[in-house]
């Protein structure tokens, strides 16, 4: 039985600043739910990407179509899934929750001293640490948001993505177990 079968899982946003570890938490969660992953930097536009690329943040209206693309993704995968995404405005997240009632969030919250450490180490990515402040201009803290639940980004990739599908599927883990001694 997959771990999807045992508990209907909702979709469900990573989200937070650059270098919280939306991606490293996302993809443990998508594994543990036996879910799929969204990446959602891989659905950004040549034109977002070129103009991060150059240090230039991107503004709500370069965001939009990204995040129509990203609802339209979550939306098609009626199973569930799991999706890395910034969604650093409230209006934002209202978009996301447009395309996909009862979604569910992950905050992962990390401080700017830490976000642009672990962002200037990163090779590969084409988000660069000069940009970093501008994703702490742009956060609207959404704790106070129904189907939010906030985690301190410091913890590792796999405790948080167990501390957060603890909180998506109660008693999950104990679910699993129970599997794992069936079989």
């Amino acid at each position: 039985m997959s771990p999807a079968a045992a508990s209907p899982v909702p979709a469900i946003v990573v989200m937070g600043v650059a270098g919280c570890g939306k991606s490293a938490v996302g993809s443990r969660m998508a594994r543990l739910l036996g879910l799929p992953l969204i990446e959602g930097d891989d659905f950004h536009s040549e034109h977002n990407v070129r103009k991060m690329q150059q240090g230039q943040a991107l503004t709500d209206e370069d965001r939009a179509g990204w995040l129509r693309r990203l609802g339209a993704e979550l939306a098609g995968c009626r199973g569930g899934a799991v999706l890395t995404c910034s969604a650093l405005k409230a209006t934002y997240r209202e978009s996301l929750r447009a395309a996909v009632p009862g979604l569910r969030f992950v905050h992962l919250a990390i401080g700017s001293d830490e976000s642009l450490r672990r962002v200037a180490a990163r090779t590969g990515h084409f988000y660069p640490a000069s940009l970093v402040t501008s994703q702490f201009e742009a956060l609207q803290d959404p704790s106070a948001e129904p189907g939010v639940l906030t985690l301190e980004a410091t913890a590792t990739p796999d405790e948080l993505a167990r501390q957060a599908v603890a909180w998506l599927v109660p008693g999950w883990f104990e679910i699993q177990q129970c599997v794992i001694d069936y079989d």
